[in-house]
């Protein structure tokens, strides 16, 4: 494809998308686009695949209502002022009030300016609930201050949005199961056929499962590593939390793509509707600030709020514009989650011993899917912007994070994590060797093996420190238009991953997940 000024126009625009991504085009003759992701002469997105069926995912589906909808402002309908002491059942009772309202009259609890003192945990646990508060700055004049006080119950969360653990996404809709009876279905695919499509209907939510068997983890090399625990069968099933957009004869088609293989050679497959059991939607917080406080040695002290806002068995939820400070494991965390949106937030200043289950400061937990962080900001984390989970977890895009002296890497952390993608990542004052990984972790932690499969690196800048990006097994991450040290060197011996255009300005699109969601809006 001509790559001057007059050939990208005439491919559809691409310049102009360019530039509405909100990055300045390099000079036309420096543009250069990946072998594996580009714009066809009509100006849509075309992906290769290598010879084991091995491509790029579509992660435009990532975030609030998959994207189909910005995050709504919703409107007031409560307004409360702190009061003296303890604000836990203060803040609860308000939220309580709202959450008893008919669906369609809920709205935003409005907390005024000032600092609330919270020694409980505060619950955000109805559809259509939100906590705003004033602001997210140091200054209780102007902006909503939530104080997390004391240790008790040890290592509460501050926050939590949606309902209970529910034990991921089991609640099987009796009469549904059926197989799936593709031979293949490729990594991005969205169609499979199925056994039985009796009992499946278009908008169904389902659930679909490979299961982890003797077989699939003799495809992984048993996780890729020599010591400690080995992967079990059964411990690591591949989950995806989709819904049915068509059912034609035996063939179904899903919302979101897949972001793993499903093999036959390895497992058989299977989808069910699932009954969505406590499942909260449409909730979010807004606008405010949790400080946990802390007495001790900020490299020591743990007598304090584990983490400060936790997104736990909800969808189609948000956190925007916030702040967390001094928490021990995540300033944001979400576990049973999916469809949802934390933009413009920082999580700064962890307080806690530096070492393993700590300082993840954007933490995706098991069972999260097509989660977008955007334009996100960690300060002095151990894992800045990471998947803490293991095999549910996919779909996950931290578009435009900032990682300042990072103190480890950003990375999907354990047991393979898939679709993982870092666009636009940047490294600020790194202090440790790597800063980004897609790869193998070997023995490390609870023998973590694979930490990440078919996910991307794409646009990041890792400053003076290292990415490494290696192959797994059955799958590929890939490095695309990086800069630092771009490598397959990791802690433990592996192929390297696709590795391309290392330090090469003018990478085009600037942005792998807003040129997809572009092209999926076409």
């Amino acid at each position: 494809m001509d790559l001057t000024r007059r050939g990208l126009l005439a491919a559809g625009g691409a310049l102009a998308f360019t530039a509405a991504a909100g990055a300045a085009p390099a000079r036309a003759g420096t543009l250069w686009q990946s072998d594996l992701v580009r714009y066809d002469r009509r100006g849509r997105l075309v992906y290769t695949a290598d010879a084991e069926g091995n491509r790029v995912p579509d992660f435009s589906h990532a975030g609030y209502r998959g994207g189909e909808r910005p995050i709504p402002h919703v409107r007031v309908v409560k307004v409360i002022r702190p009061v003296e002491g303890d604000n836990t059942a203060h803040v609860q009772a308000a939220l309580d009030e709202v959450a008893a309202l008919p669906r369609q009259r809920r709205g935003a609890l409005l907390l005024s300016p000032g600092l609330y003192p919270v020694a409980g945990t505060l619950y955000v646990r109805a559809d259509g609930l939100v906590l705003r508060g004033a602001g997210d700055g140091a200054d209780p004049a102007a902006n909503t201050i939530i104080k997390a006080t004391g240790n008790t119950p040890k290592d509460r969360n501050v926050i939590v949005v949606g309902g209970v653990s529910g034990g991921g996404w089991r609640g099987e809709v009796p009469g549904t199961r059926t197989d799936i009876m593709s031979d293949f279905v490729q990594v991005g695919a969205r169609q499979f056929q199925v056994a039985d499509p009796g009992a499946l209907r278009a908008g169904h939510n389902v659930v679909i499962t490979h299961p982890c068997t003797e077989e699939w983890l003799k495809a992984i090399d048993h996780g890729g590593h020599d010591v400690g625990p080995p992967w079990k069968v059964g411990e690591h099933p591949l989950s995806f939390n989709r819904y049915i957009t068509d059912v034609s004869g035996n063939v179904v088609t899903v919302d979101v793509p897949l972001y793993n293989h499903l093999n036959r050679a390895h497992s058989t497959s299977f989808l069910y509707t699932w009954d969505r059991a406590g499942l909260v939607t449409e909730v979010g917080v807004e606008r405010l600030r949790v400080d946990i406080e802390y007495t001790g040695d900020p490299e020591q002290d743990e007598n304090h709020a584990y983490n400060a806002i936790y997104l736990l068995r909800c969808e189609d939820a948000w956190v925007r514009d916030c702040t967390a400070l001094h928490f021990t494991q995540a300033g944001f965390a979400t576990q049973e989650t999916t469809r949802a949106t934390i933009q413009n937030c920082r999580a700064v200043d962890p307080v806690s011993i530096v070492t393993g289950s700590r300082r993840y400061n954007f933490n995706t937990y098991t069972y999260s899917q097509q989660i977008l962080f955007k334009d996100c900001y960690a300060y002095k984390a151990r894992h800045a912007f990471v998947s803490n989970g293991h095999s549910t977890v996919s779909g996950i895009v931290f578009l435009r994070g900032v990682a300042e002296h990072a103190l480890n890497s950003s990375e999907g952390h354990r047991r393979w994590s898939q679709g993982l993608l870092f666009d636009g990542h940047r490294d600020l004052d790194p202090h440790y060797d790597y800063t980004l990984g897609l790869y193998n972790r070997g023995r490390y932690g609870t023998s973590h093996g694979w930490s990440a499969a078919h996910s991307v690196a794409w646009n990041c800048d890792v400053s003076t420190s290292k990415l490494i990006v290696q192959k797994p097994p059955t799958a590929q991450n890939y490095a695309i238009g990086c800069r630092g040290t771009i490598t397959g060197d990791g802690p433990f011996a592996q192929p390297a991953g696709h590795i391309e255009g290392a330090n090469r300005p003018g990478l085009l699109p600037p942005s792998l997940y807003q040129a997809q969601f572009f092209d999926r809006h076409r």
